[in-house]
């Protein structure tokens, strides 16, 4: 039986939106959005997700069932919400300079609400597994450019392109080079030294993996299971 009170992509998601609505309560968005409406439309969520982590429903039955359809339906009148289409980016141009850093951090947690909620359904259909890092999502990038951290010499700022989007990922690799082939886990983000994370590349005793195989903004193919330890343990510190 597929329990899916303990379905990490269904943990994973209410927390990120119990995160949002922390974030969404106290930030101070400028630009012309619904705050109101964008709060408690995700307070509304709630009994969805309860629902769905107590229905023990199965495969086809469960990835088509009302509480999934709902979720993503509020995730879509939330995004409607927050500006439509290109809301981050009004967020991130109407952030006073003072607050430009804070405010990208707090889109970048927002985004990854909304990430969670519209990609449950696909998320879902891979089946029953019980293992952490089915809880988000993992995907083949392109590293575009990397620039030194201004304010750490042990890290690397890189600008990452994931096919649809692209997203800044800081790591302690000093070796990685533009064009390298990478595996993202896209985690909830973190500000390390005033420049947010959108994500943490595979990798093995502290060396990323630089040519992994797969399309872009798809999937990796064949990477060591080991390469995705890091990434369980923080799924699982994220839920904590």
């Amino acid at each position: 039986m597929w329990d899916t009170s303990k379905d990490y992509r269904i943990l994973v998601a209410n927390h990120a939106r119990e995160q949002y609505l922390n974030i969404i309560q106290t930030a101070s968005f400028r630009g012309n959005w619904n705050k109101k409406l964008a709060i408690e439309t995700a307070k509304n969520m709630n009994s969805d997700f309860q629902s769905l982590s107590y229905s023990y429903l199965e495969g086809d039955d469960l990835v088509n069932s009302p509480d999934v359809a709902a979720i993503i339906e509020k995730g879509e009148k939330i995004v409607e919400c927050l500006g439509g289409d290109g809301w981050n980016k009004s967020f991130i141009s109407n952030a006073p300079k003072e607050d430009k850093e804070k405010t990208i951090e707090n889109v970048a947690k927002v985004r990854f609400f909304i990430d969670s909620v519209l990609g449950l359904k696909d998320r879902l259909a891979l089946g029953p597994i019980n293992d952490p890092i089915i809880g988000i999502d993992i995907k083949v990038g392109e590293i575009m450019s990397v620039t030194k951290h201004p304010n750490a010499d042990s890290l690397m700022i890189c600008n990452v392109n994931l096919g649809k989007r692209a997203i800044t990922v800081v790591t302690n690799d000093l070796n990685v080079k533009e064009g390298n082939s990478v595996g993202v886990s896209l985690l909830p983000p973190q500000s390390f030294m005033e420049t947010t994370s959108e994500g943490m590349f595979l990798g093995m005793d502290g060396n990323i993996l630089k040519e992994v195989e797969g399309n872009l903004g798809e999937m990796p193919k064949g990477i060591p299971m080991d390469s995705l330890n890091e990434t369980r343990n923080l799924v699982e510190a994220f839920l904590k």
